[in-house]
């Protein structure tokens, strides 16, 4: 079974959606549209562009070793870009 996008309105009448892996875990959380047709425009966006979507690793943490000489570069001036293989 697939993981599943569930359109819903937020306590500010906003639509939003949320997208679900199969056991029920909400994966991701949509920003707040001014209407029904503009969520769904979102999801089917997001599902035309997320199969084949790169990563973009600018997180501190996963950086990259300091180079020799001790000077690291700033997290923000890297991004690492990784193929990450989709399941079928």
């Amino acid at each position: 079974m697939a993981g599943m996008f569930v359109l819903f309105v937020d306590a500010e009448s906003s639509f939003r959606f949320r997208v679900t892996a199969p056991d029920g875990t909400v994966m991701a959380v949509s920003k707040a549209f001014d209407g029904k047709a503009a969520a769904v425009a979102g999801i089917a966006a997001v599902r035309e562009y997320a199969g084949m979507g790169l990563i973009a690793d600018t997180s501190k943490a996963a950086g990259p070793a300091a180079p020799p000489g001790g000077h690291e570069t700033p997290a923000a001036h890297f991004h690492k870009i990784r193929h990450v293989p989709v399941a079928a």
